[in-house]
């Protein structure tokens, strides 16, 4: 499978290369120069938390392992709080007393609480309008309630037991269902929680990319421990290779479902943007969140459920699956696919 999809990326940066040469006549070429293009933001996301992840494990460490531990829960689940990009999975692994544990908790759980955690709110809140954040914010509480599907669909695949899985993810559900009950009760102060929390974890990244960098061109190690940044940018280039194919056949996918999602959308009771938002969101939250405007109630609040779990699903996150675990391709997949699936079945219910 994992081969099968790489020749299918390949195929993707074929096409988008071979339109760039022809001016970008088919619009292919232009989503190949934005896979590249990424290299800079994600290295400016990604880097420095990679670089500080093992010291923070060791300080971490101290207290996180023997509490984990008390409740019988492996320490690597802690990881999961960061997204899969964003320092998830390297934090994750660090801790982890089972190596399966750190790829689970890093790929699959990072992928979809963490990255709703500290992206998908905190961004998708800042940049809706108004108007339409109790809608996001309702698809969001629905996303999360969904999301113990694809966790346990996830933590079959990569061969935990049903009730492992579970118990495993236990501090998960807890802090889940706390962030239920805070955008219920109190979404406001909820949401400016949420954006001081994205500032702070900026403020870490930086802060380690420039330690880093100091580092790298000096020799002079102000925080000994760290991981080289050489070993952070190949982590991101690989990330960005794999975009440059997996943007064009995203865009060529996305151009293939337009009549079939106009269909659905009319028998479902939404405006076909709602749907396309879905499919735009399997590549970025962000391009699904500024069509929000352009969709009905009833979609706006399908489309929040669905990106707490599928959000960057055929983009970053696959990037990022392929260039570090690619034996982890299928728990991540099915896990994101199935805990969306479940997400907008359980919010068109609701609707």
């Amino acid at each position: 499978m994992n081969q099968a999809l790489m020749l299918v990326m390949a195929a993707g940066a074929v096409l988008g290369g071979a339109d760039r040469l022809r001016g970008n006549k088919w619009g292919f070429g232009d989503k190949f120069e934005t896979g590249f293009m990424l290299m800079g933001s994600m290295a400016l996301s990604m880097a420095g938390m990679i670089c500080l992840a093992p010291v923070l494990a060791q300080w971490l460490g101290m207290v996180i392992v023997p509490l984990y531990q008390l409740v019988g829960v492996d320490p690597a689940m802690f990881g999961s709080v960061l997204a899969i990009d964003m320092g998830g999975y390297q934090l994750a692994k660090e801790l982890a007393a089972d190596p399966l544990m750190g790829r689970y908790s890093g790929l699959v759980v990072s992928a979809v609480f963490g990255c709703t955690l500290v992206f998908t709110i905190p961004v998708g809140m800042g940049m809706v309008e108004k108007p339409d954040r109790p809608f996001l914010a309702k698809g969001i509480m629905l996303g999360l309630a969904a999301m113990p599907v694809g966790l346990l669909v996830g933590g079959l695949l990569c061969g935990l037991g049903f009730f492992q899985c579970l118990h495993q993810n236990l501090p998960v559900f807890l802090v889940a269902a706390a962030l239920l009950l805070g955008m219920w009760k109190a979404p406001g102060k909820m949401i400016k929680g949420f954006i001081l929390l994205a500032g702070g974890i900026r403020w870490l990244v930086t802060i380690g990319l420039v330690l880093a960098a100091v580092e790298y061109m000096t020799g002079w190690a102000v925080l000994p421990g760290m991981a080289p940044l050489e070993e952070a940018m190949e982590v991101v280039a690989s990330i960005c290779i794999v975009l440059l194919g997996s943007l064009p056949m995203a865009e060529l996918l996305r151009r293939c479902l337009v009549r079939p999602f106009a269909w659905a959308g009319d028998k479902l009771g939404m405006r076909p943007q709602s749907l396309t938002g879905m499919l735009v969101g399997l590549v970025s939250a962000i391009p699904a969140l500024s069509m929000m405007k352009d969709m009905d109630s009833r979609g706006k609040v399908a489309v929040g459920a669905f990106l707490v779990s599928g959000t960057s699903l055929l983009a970053a996150h696959l990037a990022f699956v392929l260039s570090t675990e690619p034996v982890m391709l299928a728990p991540v997949l099915f896990g994101k696919l199935s805990g969306a699936v479940a997400a907008v079945v359980l919010a068109l219910w609701l609707g």
